[in-house]
């Protein structure tokens, strides 16, 4: 069960502080490591973080031995009350960076706040000394950070880690999600609209568009997940770009069947038309925005396609 902070003795809290500082000096390895490759110029931040909460272990273990002996009991964070629940940031892989700063940050304040409450509760000036050495270091920290980022974060390396941030991004969410907006939003159109003309009637288009929808996102989030597992061409995990690609999929089926919930089957065709139009559009606007390719040759290609099958499944329904 864990104690309340104010029951330590002085003994268990210069132990803590101990554990505190392993923890937090192999938490920014590995911050640093996960972000070696991609993000190199905020790995070397966090490696130099990682040699100062070295440096101030070292020095707590030093007083320890001199107070109390060679035997360190162990008691971490979860033994105590008070402290964060940190979420595991550094199992992920990849790292996602801003949320990696954040993180750090939460790290530096707590850590701060726990010397300041220690040297309120204990009365040996040689640990009091230390660990208000340490609290002054951790409010120093911030400032330490800024003139590491002004020191590794120059400008131009900001600008690379926005490019690997945007075509990581664009990799493995923008790709994956037009994949299945595109494919959901132009194969539906020809059985959506051939079961429209051929019976005439609105609610059995909208079940035959759900079906399709449906069983296209399934198909498509399957084939995406199997395509590769992202470890060389950095497309992230499989089952992360499966779901996206799937559940974009089953929207770009469902956005032009819905419409067919109007019973006046003229009125469901009008609104279902427009919604198409509103699709491909959204859809040139997104290859544009994030695939740079040109507004109007986007809009072209797109619109081309998707008029070719909706004119195939009028014909084909009609027939």
């Amino acid at each position: 069960m864990a104690r309340n902070f104010k029951d330590l003795s002085e003994r268990e809290i210069l132990a803590l502080a101990i554990a505190l500082e392993e923890e937090d000096g192999r938490v920014y390895g590995d911050f640093a490591e996960g972000s070696r490759e991609t993000y190199p110029d905020t790995a070397k931040i966090f490696e130099e973080m990682e040699t100062e909460e070295d440096g101030h272990r070292s020095s707590l273990i030093e007083l320890y031995r001199q107070r109390f002996g060679e035997h360190i009991p162990l008691i971490r964070r979860q033994d105590v009350k008070g402290f964060i629940n940190r979420r595991p940031l550094w199992l992920a892989q990849p790292l996602g960076i801003s949320a990696v700063r954040k993180q750090a940050a939460l790290m530096e304040l707590e850590t701060r706040r726990f010397y300041d409450r220690a040297v309120a509760q204990v009365a040996d000036a040689s640990i009091r000394k230390l660990l208000g050495d340490l609290a002054a270091a951790e409010r120093q920290h911030y400032a330490r950070a800024e003139s590491l980022d002004k020191e590794h974060l120059t400008p131009e390396a900001r600008d690379r880690e926005g490019t690997t941030a945007r075509r990581r991004f664009v990799l493995q969410i923008v790709q994956p999600g037009l994949e299945g907006l595109m494919d959901g939003s132009v194969s539906t159109l020809a059985p959506i609209f051939a079961a429209a003309f051929a019976t005439h009637k609105s609610f059995d288009a909208f079940l035959v568009g759900l079906a399709a929808s449906i069983g296209a996102g399934i198909s498509m989030g399957f084939a995406e997940a199997l395509s590769d597992d992202g470890s060389l061409t950095g497309r992230g995990y499989p089952w992360l770009r499966g779901s996206i690609c799937g559940l974009m999929t089953t929207c770009g089926g469902i956005g032009h069947t819905l419409p067919f919930l109007i019973a006046d089957f003229r009125i469901a065709i009008g609104a279902a038309i427009a919604v198409v139009a509103a699709e491909l559009l959204t859809i040139s606007y997104i290859r544009h925005r994030y695939m740079d390719t040109p507004f109007l040759s986007a809009s072209f290609q797109v619109i081309v396609g998707g008029v070719l099958v909706f004119v195939a499944g009028i014909l084909i329904g009609s027939s």
